[in-house]
């Protein structure tokens, strides 16, 4: 038996371009389990607060940084695509590739990590990479 561990995915949003997701495995779970739990239980709490918009921002705020360690974690490789000329690597999509390349890497990732409902529930972000996110509240601008 000759076991993979990553799976290829082929993009939605961008014909020729493949990911290579990480498989879950015992080991793997608790790896990721370690870089967000802190962060979920964070943004948890300030969501269940009435903190008011610097909360919700900062909930925000931590919703991406476990997109960022889901991405992190669970995209081993990219291919069939140049940023600025150079071949892209998962690091670089992440920082500079397209922000719906990013949203499909993150739901490839988020379904190999096999999250129940609840899960995903609990550890997406209103960040711009969920791709079903959609605006809460209404828009303040803070004075300095």
């Amino acid at each position: 038996m000759n076991y993979e561990s990553t799976t290829e995915v082929e993009s939605r949003s961008h014909p020729g371009v493949r990911l290579r997701v990480r498989r879950m495995s015992f080991g793997r779970r608790l790896e990721l389990t370690r870089q967000v739990k802190d962060l979920v239980s964070r943004m948890e709490f300030l969501r269940a607060g009435d903190g008011g918009p610097q909360d919700e921002a900062e909930a925000a705020v931590l919703g991406a940084e476990v997109d960022r360690a889901y991405l992190s974690w669970g995209l081993a490789e990219v291919a069939g695509l140049e940023i600025d000329g150079v071949e892209a690597t998962p690091g670089v999509l992440v920082e500079s590739g397209p922000e719906e390349l990013v949203a499909e890497a993150l739901e490839a990732v988020r379904a190999e990590a096999g999250l129940s409902e609840n899960e995903r529930k609990n550890s997406e972000s209103p960040s711009t990479l969920s791709t079903d996110a959609k605006p809460r509240g209404s828009a303040t601008i803070v004075a300095a």
